[in-house]
């Protein structure tokens, strides 16, 4: 497989989410990571995704440890989401992750899309 080449990728992670993501991966914390990336589509032109993966081990991804957590965004999305801070943030409506992303020029009010 031919090597995506890509932004080094800074992100900050909340205790809030690493809580609540901690709690989702039931101890699997050594063998799974959280793939985070942009997806086109939505609103304003892309949509995050995130998801528990049992690491794929790809040069690929970029690797960012934060305090016993591994999260991957892969080369082709380095640029899109280089210094997104990842949060939780519990409500009575349930509550949920959410992005805050320094490179969106716009983004719509549910906070899953952004241009």
């Amino acid at each position: 497989m031919q090597r995506v080449e890509g932004v080094k990728v800074n992100i900050e992670i909340t205790e809030a989410a690493i809580t609540a993501l901690k709690s989702s991966m039931k101890g699997d914390e050594e063998t799974h990571a959280l793939v985070v990336s942009a997806e086109s589509g939505g609103c304003s032109g892309y949509m995050y995704d995130m998801a528990i993966v049992e690491d794929p081990n790809d040069d690929n991804y970029q690797r960012v440890e934060e305090n016993g957590m591994t999260i991957l965004v892969h080369n082709r999305d380095s640029s899109l989401l280089d210094g997104i801070i990842i949060d939780f943030k519990d409500s009575l409506m349930g509550g949920g992750f959410q992005i805050e992303n320094p490179n969106a020029d716009r983004s719509c009010g549910c906070g899953q899309s952004f241009g």
